[in-house]
């Protein structure tokens, strides 16, 4: 009976899932979104400019401040006892990217897309609406959101909006709002566009991670903190492909956590926090669990990642143009002048006066 009960117990023990006190949390990376903010800017016509908001346009307000309180109240009780308890300098960073002509290549080609164009003769009546109601010259489905994010500025911070801003108006500007994020980062090209933009922080994410995990070196650095804008987190979670399509909120903050595990393998969770008072929720990388092995995060964002940045960023066909401009160039001045040359002979020819010719001597008198 005791031997059976001892068999159970090792069966038992060898189906458990491995003790979590063997895994260990060993590297974070943050990016965060700033807080809530004053408006980029005003539209023309609007009855709120840059003298109503107290610090001026595009800076954070109380409400922005205490958001961002929050989410470090939050990322700091997650970490106790991982970070030290009093601000360590070697522990926290912020990372600071430049034009990129193949990406601009990319947009021009988005723009000549079905979608794109498509999205445009649906909405063409409403853009002449706003662009009319706020005085804009020219409102598109790239700048819409200048509009949307003002109108939300105020409509956050209680002040009156003008009538023409119905709920269904606000709700269309969000629609279209959320579309150019699709536009900047999707729709065309995503994978090379993801190369071009979110790869690239991803490049230094994924190089940080593989350094914390290299167990014969000396490892200081805990955690790298991101501060962002929410096209910054936008191109990050395209690049991954977990973006839900919707605007990352203030003070939201996608969070990557590098764990040892028991077996002494490495593996990434990633989290996505998004509303304050509550824990970030889980993101799973596709092709892979919530807990993804790090060999298999690396692989798996392989073909997302930049191998040459500058490089990939030139027009590839920048220096065969340009040459073959230069010789058609070349050949249509030297045809042009040959044809020039050409005219100016046969004009020559025809006005020139008539040379001797033979004159019968009839009628004339003869010696």
């Amino acid at each position: 009976m005791a031997a059976l009960l001892a068999l159970l117990l090792g069966v038992s023990l060898a189906l458990a899932p491995p003790l979590a006190q063997g895994r260990s949390l060993r590297f974070v990376t943050l990016l965060y979104r700033h807080g809530d903010r004053s408006p980029v800017r005003a539209y023309p016509r609007d009855p709120y400019q840059e003298s109503t908001w107290l610090q001026g346009f595009g800076q954070l307000t109380q409400i922005g401040m205490l958001q961002q309180w929050d989410l470090g109240q939050s990322l700091r009780k997650r970490y106790h006892g991982f970070l030290n308890a009093s601000y360590n300098r070697q522990e926290l960073l912020k990372f600071p990217l430049s034009p990129c002509p193949r990406y601009e290549q990319l947009q021009n080609e988005t723009r000549q897309s079905i979608e794109y164009i498509n999205k445009t003769r649906q909405n063409l009546e409403f853009l002449e609406m706003v662009a009319n109601q706020t005085g804009i010259r020219d409102v598109s489905l790239e700048s819409v959101w200048n509009v949307y994010d003002t109108l939300f500025c105020e409509q956050t911070h209680k002040l009156l909006l003008p009538p023409w801003v119905t709920p269904d108006v606000m709700t269309r500007l969000k629609q279209l709002k959320d579309f150019g994020f699709e536009f900047l980062f999707g729709i065309h090209q995503q994978t090379e566009k993801a190369r071009l933009q979110g790869g690239v922080l991803l490049a230094q994410i994924r190089k940080n991670m593989t350094s914390a995990a290299n167990v014969s070196a000396p490892q200081h650095l805990k955690l790298l903190a991101y501060s962002a804008h929410d096209t910054t987190l936008v191109a990050l979670q395209m690049a991954l492909n977990v973006y839900n399509g919707r605007q990352p909120p203030y003070a939201s903050c996608h969070i990557f956590e590098l764990y040892q595990d028991d077996d002494s393998n490495f593996s990434v969770e990633m989290f996505f926090h998004n509303e304050s008072g509550r824990e970030p929720f889980p993101l799973t990388l596709p092709g892979c669990e919530q807990r993804c092995p790090l060999l298999d995060f690396l692989q798996l964002t392989d073909r997302i990642i930049p191998q040459d940045w500058a490089r990939e960023c030139q027009v590839a066909s920048n220096v065969q143009d340009t040459e073959l401009i230069v010789a058609l160039a070349v050949c249509g001045s030297i045809l042009f002048l040959l044809i020039i040359l050409l005219l100016t002979v046969i004009f020559r020819i025809q006005s020139q006066p008539p040379g001797y010719r033979h004159v019968s001597n009839e009628g004339e008198e003869q010696p």
